[in-house]
């Protein structure tokens, strides 16, 4: 019986050490701590803020997609465990989900990973899983079903790799760079002809080697969507003033999904340009209805008005008491004009206020904005001759008011389109209107990641970095959209500076220097 047992134990063993073995390869990719912040989690058409308690809290909610989101650096192929608590207090139970939205080549589509019922008041846990598909974005997020009003806090979300995370796979052969001195810097490159940038994506903020990489390249950088509408304007809190006031134009405003790119460049002495204050997209629906209420009319155009005043106003005090000097220049208008038409899209803004909505936001911004703040009007397919008649019409309707201080470029392009003859007719249609001038978006798509390819991007590059070198005194900024491949939105088209692991392409080079590149 002795050594039955003795077998027994010993059998044991062997199954604990081989389990042992097999976590030993699980690696905890990520666990979250909202006692000091947000740690990264922002509103996704909502309000999100961490509590007291070290939860985090989600409110303003109008959809079941509302959610509190975050952006992770999941790898191709890598499987992984998800695993969150949730609370709700109002209903008697509520079902919820662990969702992603995974983006590539700019379209987002979305997958539920758990599933679960909370009770009012008492926590719950879900549980899924994942394995990362080929994007170049992934959000993870917590959402409803069947309640899209609900109130509701989270903590403990955690992502596991349990066998492992795989490596990532780069965008071109690695690079060996044994100093760091080898890469030169492009800020400072071209630190006596405008300041050159980045946007900066969430997942940089957690990752020392990128903003290392940030602050050694860039001088300027920009929020891909944490300065945005839906990120900014409080539906909540905004609600609860009118309450109290009975004021419907009252506007509260928030910058919580912004904080850690704020705090860095104010930290570093980086520059921010603000992107962006109006826009058809990206605004909650509540923001133009009576009461902040989708269900209810939309307001009438002093209303309305009043709302664009007070929320413009409230950007610009939050920021000049927080992060002063920081924010140097703003989008304040974005994308106002239709592919179609080539005169003003039908948003929001325009059949609530009408065709002088643009007048009244740079009219508001200059009021609020810190002296010397730049104020610039967005948009993309400048080099497209139609689009370009609209937006020159545009701007020769705001410069006379003296509130618009320049012209935003948009250049998502491929090596392919726009020509660079049009890209350079475009900018010096432009630059004839004597108003400043940056790049805002700037990326270059290409097939693939071939030898040939990366060549053919470079050359592009080149090419539109000397039109604007010829322009030089007018521009103030060159921003490419995103830090490196693996972050950018259009990541299976290889569009940027820098590979997925941080290395240098031929592009990078040309940019670096145009004149000579071959």
């Amino acid at each position: 019986m002795i050594k039955k047992l003795l077998a027994f134990l010993m059998i044991l063993s062997l199954l604990g050490s081989s389990m042992l073995a097999l976590a030993d390869d699980a690696k905890t990719v990520y666990t979250s701590d909202f006692t000091k912040d947000e740690d990264g989690w922002y509103g996704r058409g909502a309000m999100s803020f961490h509590t007291a308690d070290g939860t985090l809290k989600t409110v303003g909610r109008q959809s079941a997609w509302n959610s509190p989101g975050r952006d992770f650096p999941l790898i191709e192929g890598g499987k992984y465990d998800l695993s969150v608590e949730v609370k709700q207090d109002d209903l008697d139970s509520a079902n919820f989900m662990i969702s992603i939205a995974h983006t590539i080549g700019g379209a987002e589509t979305y997958e539920n990973l758990a599933h679960g019922t909370a009770k009012k008041g008492e926590w719950t846990t879900l549980t899924g899983s994942y394995t990362a598909g080929d994007f170049s974005r992934y959000v993870l997020y917590v959402e409803t079903t069947g309640a899209d009003t609900l109130d509701f806090e989270i903590r403990n979300f955690t992502v596991t790799a349990p066998e492992g995370e795989p490596e990532p796979k780069p965008t071109e052969p690695p690079m060996v760079i044994e100093e760091a001195g080898e890469v030169p810097s492009l800020k400072e490159i071209y630190a006596d002809s405008f300041d050159f940038g980045s946007a900066a994506p969430q997942m940089v903020f957690r990752d020392p080697k990128w903003l290392n990489l940030m602050k050694t390249q860039f001088s300027i950088l920009t929020p891909e969507n944490e300065m945005k509408p839906d990120s900014v304007l409080d539906v909540n809190g905004s609600r609860k003033l009118l309450k109290e006031t009975g004021d419907e134009t009252a506007v509260a405003v928030h910058f919580d999904a912004a904080k850690a790119l704020l705090r860095f460049a104010q930290q570093n002495g980086i520059k921010v340009h603000g992107h962006v204050l109006v826009w058809h997209s990206q605004t909650p629906e509540a923001f133009f209805h009576e009461g902040y209420d989708t269900k209810k009319p939309y307001v009438k155009r002093d209303v309305m008005l009043g709302r664009l005043e007070n929320y413009i106003k409230g950007v610009f005090e939050f920021l000049d008491e927080n992060y002063p000097g920081v924010v140097v220049s703003w989008d304040v208008l974005n994308e106002a004009i239709d592919d179609g038409s080539n005169w003003l899209r039908n948003s929001n803004w325009r059949k609530i206020i009408g065709d002088d909505f643009p007048n009244y936001a740079y009219a508001y911004a200059r009021k609020y904005a810190p002296e010397g703040t730049k104020l610039y009007y967005n948009d993309y397919n400048t080099a497209i001759p139609g689009k370009l008649n609209g937006i020159v019409k545009l701007l020769k309707s705001l410069i006379p008011e003296g509130n618009i201080d320049g012209y935003g470029f948009q250049m998502h392009h491929s090596a392919t389109f726009p020509s660079i003859q049009q890209i350079k007719t475009a900018v010096e249609t432009i630059a004839d209107l004597g108003i400043s001038l940056r790049v805002s978006e700037l990326d270059v798509t290409v097939d693939n990641n071939s030898e040939a390819s990366f060549k053919k991007q470079a050359h592009y590059y080149a090419d539109v970095m000397k039109i604007l070198i010829a322009h030089k005194d007018q521009f103030e900024a060159v921003q490419v959209w995103g830090l490196t491949d693996m972050m950018s939105w259009r990541g299976s088209q290889y569009p940027l500076l820098f590979d997925g692991n941080g290395n240098p392409k031929p592009a990078f080079w040309a940019v670096a220097d145009p004149e000579t590149y071959q």
